[in-house]
């Protein structure tokens, strides 16, 4: 399973999604994530919006699997219903 992150560094929701991100790493053999820094990497939101098919107006932006989950709260809730996240 591959998770996606797009987010900035300076984003404490990205970094949070990035700890989740860690922890489902570290606790299960079946993820693996991906984190794309937009400002580094030149992605504008507007490209994200392609992407997912509506306005983005927040990173992060996650996708497991290819699905788009949406942002740190909605990535944390799908991680505690679908992988098995208690406590990040």
């Amino acid at each position: 399973m591959l998770t996606v992150i797009f987010g900035r560094d300076s984003c404490p929701f990205c970094v949070r999604a990035k700890q989740i991100a860690e922890t489902l790493e570290k606790s299960r053999d079946d993820f693996e994530y991906r984190y794309i820094d937009i400002q580094k990497e030149g992605i504008t939101k507007a490209d994200l919006e392609k992407t997912i098919g509506k306005p983005v107006l927040t990173v992060p932006q996650i996708f497991v699997d290819e699905q788009h989950i949406g942002g740190c709260t909605e990535f944390e809730a799908y991680a505690k219903a679908n992988l098995g996240l208690y406590a990040a």
